[in-house]
């Protein structure tokens, strides 16, 4: 899944962004609300997390400016105020969830796993495609009562193939969600990476789940495109 983070603390985004890309995450940092704006209209994030008090533009101007503009993405609002008054402001300008500063890493975890299930329609906490389950709270994947052993970023792609199961994605819509703004689309990571998902995936004689639309692009689901 493809974040946003908007903060200008360098270290606190450094902290921040480096804890979500180990959890998975593809994650596209900026210091202020011009850019934060500007990066929301263009890419399809899949959330955003908006520091209150940012350069040029408020996280809260971006909440309103986005909203506006019906751009639905889950918003999640950092502040070091605590007011309730702080809290009303935040969520009357667009945001779906507030924490304040200072924060445990495990708590905005959990936040943003629950503005992921959220989105625009309601998402289980676990995943069932066929025998195959994926627990986004603790981004394991197993199949048939086995676990695979995945990389970070084989777990994110599963995950979002299964958040879109019965669905074929392309190869831009995978790029933009798995990875970051620094990967090259035209590079060939995206066949390598479902090799190595498809080998661990559908192994030892299990029936197929990772199926492949030859000009389209990508599906997960208990039987192939046109079964």
């Amino acid at each position: 899944m493809r974040l946003l983070l908007a903060e200008d603390d360098s270290r606190l985004s450094t902290s921040i962004s480096r804890g979500l890309r180990d959890h998975a995450y593809a994650v596209d940092v900026v210091s202020d609300g011009k850019r934060a704006l500007s990066e929301a209209l263009i890419v399809d994030y899949d959330a955003l997390i908006l520091a209150v008090m940012l350069p040029s533009r408020t996280g809260l101007e971006v909440a309103r400016a986005l909203r506006a503009r019906s751009v639905a993405v889950p918003i999640l609002m950092l502040t070091a105020r605590d007011s309730i008054a702080d809290r009303v402001a935040g969520l009357d300008a667009g945001a779906d969830d507030y924490l304040v500063k200072p924060f445990a890493f495990d708590e905005l975890l959990a936040r943003l796993r629950a503005l992921l299930r959220r989105g625009p329609h309601l998402t289980a906490a676990v995943l069932q495609i066929g025998d195959l389950e994926v627990d986004t709270r603790r981004q394991t994947a197993m199949r048939a009562g086995r676990i695979l052993a995945l990389t970070t970023k084989e777990y994110a792609l599963i995950e979002y193939l299964a958040r879109q199961r019965g669905r074929v994605v392309s190869r831009a819509e995978i790029s933009t969600h798995v990875w970051d703004d620094n990967h090259d689309p035209l590079s060939n990571n995206i066949e390598v990476l479902i090799t190595r998902v498809r080998r661990k995936l559908d192994n030892d004689g299990a029936p197929a789940l990772l199926h492949t639309r030859r000009g389209a692009g990508y599906m997960l689901a208990a039987a192939a495109p046109g079964e």
